[in-house]
């Protein structure tokens, strides 16, 4: 009885020793697991807050400043021929003036006395429209001296005066806007109000290619209206 005693009593700590044992290593695969998981948990954090900051980074770097207009060209422009330019624009928009008759002008030695390649760089570059300044030198013939139609065309491209191209004065002639009956009756009474001239007289210098050049109807019709 007594070894039947003992031998149950050993079997009972056995057995309690092999329980203790899986307790044990069940709380060790617990901690280790909540180890791994926490080292998890950890390294994503970390990603997170390394990606967050790289972010940051990128925002707050300075932005690349645009690069400043390159005048350099410009720079290398000589004085005299800015100057040029400027005196080009100034007669284009003032004066209405031709190509020829700018270029001219500001090489003339009596006018501007800027060297040749100064004067073909205004020309170059001279913000002008030809056309337009044609038509404007037309309406001021036409206002002022009374001048026909085909007075105008020849002042503008003759080389004594205008010097404009014979297209441009063309689209002046064109264009603008004038009574030439009301112009020939101007000329009729100005010339015999100041030269006492006879209405016969008046007429042959009104049509004529060397004076007036108006036509003949417009001629007929300034002296059937002097007074």
């Amino acid at each position: 009885m007594a070894k039947e005693g003992k031998k149950k009593g050993s079997c009972l700590k056995t057995l309690l020793i092999i329980v203790l044992a899986f307790v044990v290593i069940g709380g060790i695969g617990s901690a280790i697991g909540g180890d791994k998981d926490k080292a998890q948990n950890t390294t994503k954090k970390t990603a997170a807050s390394t990606e967050k900051t790289e972010e940051q980074d990128k925002s707050t770097e300075p932005k690349e400043e645009q690069a400043a207009p390159d005048n350099s060209e410009d720079d290398q422009v000589p004085k005299e021929y800015k100057s040029a330019l400027n005196k080009a624009n100034s007669y284009s928009e003032t004066m209405h003036m031709s190509k020829a008759g700018l270029y001219n002008q500001l090489t003339s030695e009596y006018g501007e006395q800027f060297s040749a390649e100064a004067a073909q760089y205004a020309i170059d570059n001279v913000q002008a429209d030809w056309n337009s300044n044609a038509l404007e030198k037309a309406k001021d013939y036409s206002d002022t001296m009374y001048m026909s139609k085909m007075g105008i065309y020849n002042q503008l491209i003759s080389e004594y005066g205008e010097q404009f191209t014979a297209e441009e004065a063309q689209y002046a002639i064109d264009h603008v806007e004038a009574d030439w009956n009301a112009n020939a009756l101007k000329k009729a009474k100005d010339y015999q109000d100041t030269m006492d001239m006879s209405p016969e007289a008046i007429r042959d210098q009104l049509v004529s290619e060397y004076g007036e050049q108006f036509t003949a109807e417009e001629a007929e019709y300034a002296i059937a209206n002097l007074s």
